[in-house]
């Protein structure tokens, strides 16, 4: 890799996060199905605006790089966008009949049914611009959600954009955020990744989402994580932590004992406050404790980027629980 997640910079911008911001509704009450509803809550969703809200939230000077529709949906998620300290400068509207997302997701622990209407969507038609090449060139760190890789032109500016920021001593983070439904064939997402992946410092996923990057994981993680291509692989194992592999060592962390009131948002809060706290301090043993901590304050909670908390009430649960196991490196 040409460039690591260590290396230091005075850039103006903490991180850009490239990704889909759209509108979650969760219907009332907590542990109901969507048939039953009788009323609907709402809040900002979608994986890349919920990673820089929890960045925004802990006081992260960061940015949203997406496209949303010119309708009441897009200025929601905007207004959204402004209230989590995440900067609109480089969004994107899209004009004519592309949508801003839009999902519905049940707030219960178990048989949580989550439904996205992705038809034609906004996110997608991200296109490159020099305004964004210039940003990525003055941002410490770059983290790329999958999604934004499923179809042009949205595509190809992501990938262009990934390959800038190695050029530029900015920090690739690719979660790889793998959605069945949005790909065409394995074949294909994997051919997608892959060229994505060589443009990466840290990849992001669970054993099902490096399943489609890989057949061989543990080849795989070996060859990548290795002191000659020094890319760091980070395994989620969701109620049983991460696993983390760099520089040919591995640090395995659990996670902090909370009841959950819904399954999702845990892995973008994880991320968010992994980023901002590595990039503040270089040390991946806490950055995974403070992740750990975040994801466990929002799937107690309903909503996601609304959920995401800031630096006194992740202080606050570090100081009254501890992670278990906690994390250790081998």
């Amino acid at each position: 890799m040409t460039n690591t997640p260590t290396s230091a910079s005075a850039k103006t911008w903490h991180a850009l996060v490239l990704g889909r911001a759209g509108l979650d509704l969760y219907p009332q009450t907590d542990g109901g199905k969507t048939r039953d509803a009788n009323g609907f809550t709402a809040d900002m969703g979608g994986s890349g605006g919920n990673i820089a809200a929890a960045m925004g939230k802990v006081g992260a000077k960061v940015a949203l790089l997406t496209a949303l529709s010119e309708d009441s949906i897009g200025h929601f998620v905007r207004q959204k966008l402004k209230e989590c300290n995440v900067s609109d400068a480089l969004l994107q509207t899209c004009q004519g009949n592309s949508r801003t997302s839009l999902a519905i997701a049940e707030v219960r622990p178990t048989d949580c049914d989550v439904v996205i209407y992705r038809n034609d969507a906004a996110d997608l038609q991200l296109c490159l611009t020099d305004a964004m090449k210039a940003a990525v060139a003055d941002s410490s760190n770059l983290v790329v959600t999958g999604t934004a890789l499923i179809s042009e032109p949205s595509r190809t500016t992501t990938l262009e954009l990934m390959q800038y920021a190695q050029n530029n001593s900015t920090c690739v983070w690719l979660d790889l955020d793998y959605r069945p439904w949005n790909w065409p064939d394995l074949e294909t997402t994997r051919e997608i990744y892959s060229h994505a992946a060589q443009y990466a410092d840290v990849i992001i996923g669970n054993e099902e989402e490096f399943a489609v990057l890989t057949d061989e994981l543990e080849a795989y993680i070996k060859s990548a994580s290795s002191l000659l291509v020094h890319q760091t692989i980070l395994l989620k194992r969701g109620g049983n932590g991460a696993s983390l592999f760099s520089q040919g060592k591995r640090l395995d962390s659990g996670v902090y004992p909370v009841i959950p009131l819904k399954p999702y948002g845990a892995g973008d809060a994880f991320l968010g406050n992994l980023v901002d706290h590595y990039h503040q301090h270089k040390d991946w043993q806490s950055a995974i404790s403070r992740g750990s901590a975040a994801a466990a304050i929002v799937v107690s909670q309903r909503g996601c980027a609304g959920a995401m908390p800031n630096t006194k009430e992740i202080n606050i649960l570090q100081e009254s629980s501890v992670m278990k196991p906690s994390a250790i490196w081998r």
